[in-house]
């Protein structure tokens, strides 16, 4: 793992550049990993608050204007989920999968990239088996201990504040490709 003190490692550098899917956890690396239920008074009903980071939507938006497939493999159900990754134009869109590793080799299958060519990003314990096969494992700056052992990388944001995003410019960067990317970007 190598600890994230603003420079980027040049055999990570050498592993991002290869990247061509970028897929990642939701709660903990999207979100912060708070999950918030709102109870209906009358219904009685449920509903689930997620909090998405702006930044990290313009970097998924910048990655699929580049050519970089993008998903997301979650453990739970929900519909903030669905329509985030509508809106980041995502390619997949995995949700209710406790175990991750079909649904990583489906996304791969689907864009035709290896494990050298796919990036994840993870913050907690069922990330670590997708984590061990991705090309460029990338740990959130706040996941837990065996995670950044695990990760080739750990970045300096949090989950939901911007990790997503800062990977999103490493790999376009080590690609040579952020200079293209920035006019892109602009609104």
């Amino acid at each position: 793992m190598a600890k994230n003190s603003g420079r980027v490692p040049a055999g990570v550098m050498k592993r991002a550049k290869r990247i061509k899917l970028f897929l990642m956890d939701v709660d903990g690396t999207l979100t912060d990993g708070s999950v918030c239920l709102i109870s209906k008074m009358a219904s009685g009903d449920l509903s689930e608050l997620k909090i998405f980071d702006a930044h990290d939507g313009a970097g998924l938006t910048l990655a699929h204007i580049m050519g970089i497939k993008t998903g997301v493999i979650t453990g739970r159900n929900s519909a903030a989920t669905a329509q985030r990754a509508k809106e980041m134009k995502m390619d997949f869109v995995f949700q209710g999968r406790a175990k991750k590793l079909e649904a990583y080799e489906e996304c791969q299958r689907l864009s035709d990239a290896g494990d050298a060519e796919t990036a994840y990003l993870g913050d907690d314990l069922p990330d670590l088996p997708l984590l061990q096969r991705a090309g460029l494992a990338v740990a959130t700056s706040n996941a837990v201990e065996e995670v950044k052992r695990a990760a080739h990388f750990v970045t300096r944001a949090g989950g939901g504040h911007g990790a997503a995003r800062e990977l999103v410019e490493l790999i376009l960067r080590a690609q040579g490709r952020w200079g293209e990317a920035v006019p892109k970007a602009l609104a």
